[in-house]
Parts: C-alpha cells; sequence; structure tokens
C-alpha cells in the first residue's frame, strides 16, 4: 500500500491536484483511497459532482457509533472518499478533529475493509501543528509532496511545511519527495520556485502548467481526469500520478 500525504497552503489548488491524482490511479485499475483533512471539507467535491460529504466528524456528532460505510463514500470515478471535517465554528480544535477521525477510521479497520492500493491524504498546509502533522508524525504517510506557486506566501508556507516534514523524518516517519509547481504563470515564477527549492533542498518534481479545463471541469463537479479525459491536462495528471506510483524522474 502506497501512502502519500500532499500538503501545500490554502487556495493553491492543492485539493484539485490531488482529486485528480487520485482519478488518474483509479482509471489505472488501483483502488485508491483519499482523505481530506481540511476544516472545509472540500478535498473531494470534485470526485463527487461538486457535492459536500459527510465529513467524520458531522457523523461523529450526530450517530455517535458510525459503520465505516457513514463515513466513506465511492466516487462516480471509482475513488473511495473521506472528509475529516472540523469541529463547530468557534468550539474546538481543527487539528483535534483530524486525529479523531484518523482514530475512528482506524478504529473501523478502513484499510483492512477496503484494502486500498493507495492513500492520499489532502492536507491543508498553512499550519503544521497538531493534527495537520499527523499523516507526518503518525506513520500513515510513506511520502509528501508539497503543492505550491511562486507567491511569497505559497513558497513560505513551503518552506514551513519541510521544516516539519525533515523534523519527524529523523524519528523514521514520512520523507520529503519533493515539490509540486501549480503554476499561475506569472513572469518569473518558475525561478522563484526553483530558488526555493534549491534552498529547502527538494526538487520540483512536477511542473503542472495553467489550464482552463480544470476550471471547466470543476464548474461540472468533476475532475479533468473524468470530464476531458483525452486532453493533455489529463495527461499531465496521468503522468504526475505515474511518477509518484513508480518513484520516476522529476519534471
Amino acid at each position: 500500500m502506497k501512502k502519500i500525504a500532499i500538503y501545500g497552503k490554502g487556495g493553491i489548488g492543492k485539493s484539485t491536484t490531488v482529486s485528480n491524482i487520485s482519478a488518474a490511479m483509479a482509471s489505472m485499475g488501483l483502488t485508491v483511497l483519499q482523505v481530506g483533512c481540511d476544516p472545509k471539507a472540500d478535498s473531494s467535491r470534485n470526485l463527487t459532482e461538486g457535492q459536500n460529504i459527510p465529513t467524520v466528524l458531522e457523523v461523529l456528532r450526530k450517530k455517535g457509533d458510525p459503520e465505516l460505510e457513514d463515513l466513506v463514500v465511492k466516487s462516480t470515478t471509482g475513488v473511495y472518499c473521506v472528509e475529516s471535517g472540523g469541529p463547530i465554528p468557534g468550539v474546538g480544535c481543527a487539528g483535534r478533529g483530524i486525529i479523531t477521525a484518523f482514530e475512528k477510521l482506524e478504529e473501523l479497520d478502513a484499510f483492512g475493509v477496503y484494502q486500498p492500493d493507495v492513500v492520499m491524504y489532502d492536507v491543508l498546509g498553512d499550519v503544521v501543528c497538531g493534527g495537520f502533522a499527523m499523516p507526518i508524525r503518525g506513520g500513515y504517510a510513506d511520502d509528501v509532496c508539497i503543492v505550491t506557486s511562486g507567491e511569497m506566501m505559497s513558497l513560505y508556507a513551503a518552506t514551513n511545511i519541510s521544516h516539519a516534514v525533515r523534523s519527524f523524518g529523523k524519528r523514521g516517519y514520512a520523507s520529503l519527495r519533493g515539490l509540486i509547481l501549480n503554476a499561475k504563470n506569472f513572469e518569473g515564477e518558475q525561478e522563484l520556485v526553483d530558488k526555493a527549492a534549491a534552498e529547502i533542498g527538494t526538487p520540483v518534481l512536477y511542473r503542472m502548467p495553467r489550464n482552463q479545463l480544470v476550471q471547466k471541469a470543476e464548474a461540472d463537479g468533476k475532475t479533468v481526469i473524468e470530464a476531458f479525459p483525452d486532453s493533455d491536462m489529463a495527461e499531465h495528471y496521468r503522468t504526475l500520478a505515474k511518477l509518484l506510483l513508480d518513484g520516476g524522474e522529476d519534471v
């Protein structure tokens, strides 16, 4: 079982990237479990026709003792989707919510029941504390990738995330695989990301071009893989998916 955590600043296109990777892997015949680790609980929207699915914390609040089927939704692309969710606004800690969700999935033996070939964790990277660091420090993920653009705050978040990964890596936990550039296409962006990667000491694993098909697919609540499977952009996501699976060369 391959376990990959994708981090990134909110709004950088992390969930879009993760969902397309998951859909690409599922199209290869793999069983994929995608776990959204963000209080907004929108990681899987492009896999579930734009609809929010019940979160683990919502189900726990309403039902108390849920079945695994209450927490896991199978998408039209075949990806099994879970959203950790967050606390009631103004009450509780979002990081603690992620920990609770992970503990419940373990208790219900989600990995044993679904036997995924790949587990994708979609993790908010604005802060890397408590529950948000769970995929790194809890031994859940093998590899960590960081989605970034060349914007200053995105690269700042990427640097913070990389420090956290390296810190936990010394204890035998997940290792940093590299950066995924989700391009904004402004002048000098490539050079800024290359410089940041060099300072962090990690490669730019993939350079994802900007393409209007991403927004067109999202408007229909779909991934590019599902909406435009024969497009160049879909091929980019499939290439990245294979790279993450195979440990191939950087692009």
